[in-house]
């Protein structure tokens, strides 16, 4: 207890299972969700949580398990962003900016041995990048699909004068890529002022000291900017090149 760590007792869970009830019942009075869907979300996590706690727990020893694991987290992600980008079998082209994002982070990480090499360090902090890059993919994804189908007619204009298709939707697209970005670059603007993120709060409760805490969470914070800045600039381009296309019922 001397750390600082929060002890795993039938409060706890009582107090996250009243906070869910809450959560569903906002949602359900305000009618702006489905309340099922902040529950099952709830329940979903739970699970997960659950059964990757047992699972990291025998991967950890094995280095070869550390990378399917995170290989799982990766394909995992790349679903997700897909599914919330498109309705359509293009779905799997959110793995490349994902991959592009991520893999150049993960290599200066591994060629640098800037942290520990050890699966208890690597899978939270790689899984971090995973999920930024997974935000900033569907974040971007979306917002310059929806532009372009609001704006189509600007761009059959910039094709009468002559640019190509590529060029075309990007005249419309790149102002407002840079929106996926916010989220991030607000996180690292107000670290510490406003929010204490999950790596600084998870190692003073392992222990660590602040000094060696802040080290940490400025790192993933400075790692997300890249990931995402790459990953954003990936889907701009391939949403330019026209490679992710939604349902013509969704081209409204």
């Amino acid at each position: 207890m001397g750390s600082g760590t929060i002890p795993v007792t039938p409060v706890l869970g009582a107090v996250v299972v009243l906070l869910l009830v809450v959560a569903a019942a906002v949602v359900r009075l305000g009618g702006f969700a489905r309340h099922w869907a902040v529950i099952t979300a709830g329940l979903r996590g739970a699970a997960q949580l659950l059964l990757v706690s047992l699972i990291i727990t025998s991967v950890v020893r094995w280095s070869w398990l550390v990378g399917a694991f995170i290989v799982v987290m990766f394909a995992i992600a790349a679903r997700t962003a897909g599914r919330r980008i498109t309705g359509n079998r293009t779905w799997w082209w959110a793995a490349v900016p994902i991959a592009a994002g991520v893999a150049p982070v993960a290599g200066v990480l591994l060629v640098s041995r800037a942290v520990p090499l050890t699966g208890l360090v690597l899978i939270p902090l790689i899984g971090q990048l995973i999920g930024g890059a997974l935000t900033a993919t569907a974040l971007a994804g979306r917002r310059l699909l929806d532009e372009l189908a609001q704006r189509r007619g600007e761009v059959e204009a910039a094709l009468s004068l002559g640019l190509s298709e590529r060029d075309s939707r990007l005249e419309i697209a790149r102002p407002v890529a840079g929106t996926a970005l916010v989220p991030a670059l607000d996180q690292t603007r107000t670290v510490g002022m406003v929010t204490l993120p999950g790596a600084f709060v998870g190692m003073l409760l392992g222990g660590a000291s602040p000094l060696q805490a802040g080290a940490v969470q400025l790192f993933v914070l400075v790692g997300l900017l890249a990931v995402e800045a790459v990953a954003i600039a990936a889907v701009l381009e391939i949403v330019a090149r026209g490679l992710v296309t939604r349902p013509a019922a969704h081209q409204t």
